[in-house]
């Protein structure tokens, strides 16, 4: 009731039908419009005699509100912090694993020193939930998926996605997709949005494209908001491009940092300050991700990749 009461108080919403003018009153229950929320309807065929009037009015407002969620600077990026050390991840997906068992990403940092903390243990065990896997069992890795897959993990899904995907079954890898995608997963919708724009296993589609990679910059991933901001530029929107290459380059990203820089250099709307403030932030955001641990871990498995 109190969000009823905000809304009456800032004009945004009224207490009465916008089509027959009739107020609310006990009996009388007024319903707002499902894309908008801006007014309110005392019946479905007031909504339908009101269309034709609201229509550009209603389309306007729903451009707001989406505008208002698609350049809200994400806190963090889609990968969030690891679970163990609490320090953000790094955009190199080679440098934080999943586990098969709980489907934890964790930095290799913390990884690292699990093993050598457990050296010459008879099992590898998960650092996060302690899961021990058998060195025999070749096949526990699947198992362990399937039944994270069980439950609706959008993680697990979605890395069943790729993997169908490496192995030609796009029909089934787009089935995984587009359900990691409907639970929330950033990853997944960018994956949706990349097989959009070449048809990889669908039929290209520019506006499931937008969709996908808006749906996935929003959730924090910055491939994906420079993916926007690349399309934004091509429209000929060159001040949205520059606030999405800003919140790409916020998170660290390499690429919307260079597509600043570039902006500002050929004369494309983009201030001196705003490209110092953003290369503040993204090597702000490319710092937080290292630690001695991660230091060791990098050093740790180079060499262990030099023998072979």
């Amino acid at each position: 009731m109190s969000t009823d009461l905000e809304e009456t108080a800032s004009g945004t919403t009224s207490w009465c039908c916008a089509s027959c003018g009739i107020c609310e009153v006990d009996d009388i229950k007024l319903k707002k419009c499902a894309a908008c929320k801006s007014i309110r309807y005392c019946s479905v065929t007031c909504q339908r005699e009101h269309r034709p009037q609201h229509k550009a009015e209603c389309k306007k407002r729903v451009a707001e509100l989406r505008d208002e969620i698609l350049f809200r600077q994400p806190e963090s990026s889609h990968l969030g912090d690891c679970p163990i050390c609490l320090l953000p991840l790094s955009l190199d997906v080679q440098k934080s694993p999943m586990q098969s068992c709980c489907s934890k990403v964790i930095c290799n940092g913390c990884m690292v020193a699990h093993i050598l903390h457990n050296k010459g243990g008879k099992n590898y065990a998960c650092p996060f939930c302690r899961h021990e896997y058998s060195k025999d069992d070749k096949t526990e890795t699947d198992v362990n998926v399937m039944k994270r897959i069980e439950v609706n993990d959008p993680v697990a899904i979605r890395e069943s996605a790729i993997r169908y995907g490496k192995s030609g079954d796009l029909g089934t890898a787009m089935e995984y997709f587009k359900k990691a995608a409907a639970l929330g997963d950033a990853e997944a919708h960018y994956q949706l949005g990349m097989s959009y724009t070449i048809g990889r296993g669908v039929e290209r589609n520019a506006k499931k494209e937008k969709y996908h990679m808006e749906e996935a910059a929003i959730g924090g991933h910055p491939a994906a908001r420079d993916a926007v901001g690349i399309m934004e530029m091509r429209m000929g929107n060159q001040d949205r491009a520059m606030k999405h290459f800003i919140i790409a380059a916020t998170l660290g990203h390499d690429g919307a940092m260079d597509s600043l820089r570039m902006g500002h250099a050929l004369g494309g709307g983009v201030r001196k300050e705003d490209v110092d403030i953003a290369l503040g932030a993204y090597q702000a955001a490319v710092d937080a991700t290292k630690s001695p641990q991660r230091d060791i871990a990098e050093k740790y498995l180079a060499e262990f990749a030099a023998l072979g």
